[in-house]
């Protein structure tokens, strides 16, 4: 169910609770910024998640309350997970959804890597 992105941030949500090792999940990446891990219900043959330590809602209230060195770390973490899955090579999809309209599902900044096969264009419902 898509999430409001203007509330607070909820440290129940599954990702907190993913950062905090009370749920399992198979990571690929993790430094001080940011883990990476497989999505469970995966949308692509590749699909990872990259989600940043620090607790924020969305894209929008990380790049307003995150600092410089946060967002750098974050964005450095996401490519280099995109690298170490030799996803460069042949292309992969970032995405990142923020609020209801776009379905964000988890509360918690995530950006979704997409790839293993011809993803095709981005197609908006009319």
């Amino acid at each position: 169910m898509p999430i409001d992105a203007t509330k607070p941030y909820d440290d129940q949500n599954i990702f907190a609770k993913i950062l905090r090792d009370e749920i399992p999940s198979s990571r690929v990446y993790e430094d001080e910024w940011a883990i990476a891990f497989h999505d469970i219900n995966a949308q692509a043959p590749i699909h990872i998640l990259v989600i940043p330590r620090g607790p924020y809602v969305s894209w929008d209230d990380f790049s307003e309350k995150g600092s410089a060195e946060e967002i750098a770390g974050f964005v450095r973490a996401v490519g280099h997970v995109a690298r170490d899955a030799g996803l460069v090579p042949r292309g992969y999809r970032l995405l990142a959804n923020t609020g209801r309209q776009a379905g964000q599902e988890v509360p918690h900044l995530h950006v979704h890597l997409f790839a293993g096969q011809p993803l095709g264009p981005m197609l908006v419902q009319r």
